[in-house]
């Protein structure tokens, strides 16, 4: 019996993982495209930057709301309304011609990101016991990241070879995983490991009160602001230096791949030189790769591409080693912690990237780059206060 339970419990595993590689495909098909869509209809790189802002806000700032409920449920269904919105909606931007049909698209499509991972988080952490915690939350976050590679050169593909209005085709792979799915994640019980009602004000209480969650929250948060630097801008600056929307896409698929193979190794790397060695490493590399980029992106085009690949990888290596510590912080809350580390620290970025647009316009996309990878490299001593004794 106890063999059929871990078996059921690796399907499940399996299933969630590839859940969550589908999901995010959806999520990274807009970036390589927005300069193409602002094209389209007319809007400039700062207003561009602001929908892109939108997506991130509804499909982060949301989920540790929703992490709430998804602790307090028996039931699956956010995965499965999660993925439907996702691949349903953003694949119609392809179609908008107005700013508001697009901004509509992506607010439900984004919604959809914010439904499915809080409570797939929980789920891979449920049923995870009895096996490699580390190693069960590296493979989910690595496929997020993996499929998040995938979104760009697929959503650029399309565009350049048969057009954006063909990207809705996009949405089969989507319904076909969440029938999948449906089928072999099991259907929660009133006999599961939950046990008592979480309280909404007591839970966000403790958890943004945990000194030790606040410095997590702010090293996501630091991590996601280079991500997200990347993903929105350089796009314009490739467009602007005359690469093909392929390209761009492809860059950025190699970029986020490399950071989903960061994801997969991290668990053995953390194992080999710990915790804080990782964190190091992932914080204080930023800076001077960013500098090698910019230096060598239109002289040396490939050794360019190179760097940003490294830069992408070493940036999300610690992504599985945070979200780790910050569930065993406060284990009862597993899905609303990991609604604020995966999901907040990218809306609270997402804001204060809204004017992103502006001061790239103002001072250069170059310049807003290095500014920005900085802050990660000097905020690298927070690493050493999150491993104090008194932190531990």
């Amino acid at each position: 019996m106890e063999t059929q339970t871990l078996c059921q419990k690796k399907k499940a595993l399996i299933w969630l993982q590839g859940g969550h590689f589908v999901n995010d495909i959806y999520t990274g098909m807009l970036n390589p495209i927005m300069p193409f869509i602002a094209a389209k209809i007319g809007i400039s790189m700062a207003v561009a930057t602001i929908v892109l802002t939108v997506s991130h806000i509804f499909s982060s700032l949301l989920q540790p709301v929703i992490g709430y409920f998804a602790d307090n449920t028996y039931k699956r269904i956010m995965i499965f309304w999660g993925i439907l919105f996702s691949s349903m909606f953003i694949p119609l931007t392809g179609v908008a011609d107005r700013i508001d049909t697009l901004l509509l698209c992506i607010i439900i499509g984004s919604i959809g990101s914010s439904l499915f991972h809080p409570q797939a988080l929980g789920l891979i952490s449920k049923f995870s016991q009895g096996l490699d915690n580390g190693k069960s939350l590296s493979i989910f976050l690595a496929m997020g990241t993996l499929g998040y590679s995938i979104g760009p050169i697929m959503s650029a593909g399309i565009t350049q070879f048969f057009g954006m209005d063909k990207m809705s085709v996009l949405s089969i792979i989507g319904i076909f995983w969440i029938v999948l799915m449906f089928k072999f994640v099991p259907k929660m019980s009133l006999t599961d490991e939950i046990k008592e009602k979480i309280h909404f004000k007591k839970s966000f209480k403790d958890i943004l009160l945990n000194h030790r969650l606040n410095i997590l929250n702010i090293i996501a948060m630091l991590k996601t602001m280079v991500q997200s630097s990347c993903f929105i801008l350089l796009p314009f600056l490739w467009k602007d230096i005359g690469h093909k929307p392929f390209y761009i896409g492809l860059a950025l698929f190699m970029f986020i791949f490399a950071g989903g193979i960061g994801s997969l190794i991290s668990s053995a790397i953390e194992k080999k030189i710990g915790a804080k060695k990782v964190l190091y490493l992932s914080m204080s590399s930023t800076f001077p790769m960013m500098v090698l980029f910019i230096l060598t992106y239109k002289q040396f085009p490939i050794l360019s591409l190179i760097i940003f690949v490294i830069m992408g990888c070493v940036t999300m290596l610690a992504t599985p080693v945070v979200m780790l510590m910050a569930q065993n912080t406060l284990p009862e809350y597993k899905s609303i912690i990991s609604g604020f580390i995966n999901g907040f620290s990218w809306g609270v970025v997402a804001i204060a990237m809204s004017v992103l647009g502006f001061v790239a316009e103002t001072f250069g996309i170059t310049k807003v780059l290095i500014a920005i990878s900085a802050v990660p490299a000097i905020c690298s001593i927070l690493v050493k206060e999150l491993f104090k004794p008194c932190n531990q």
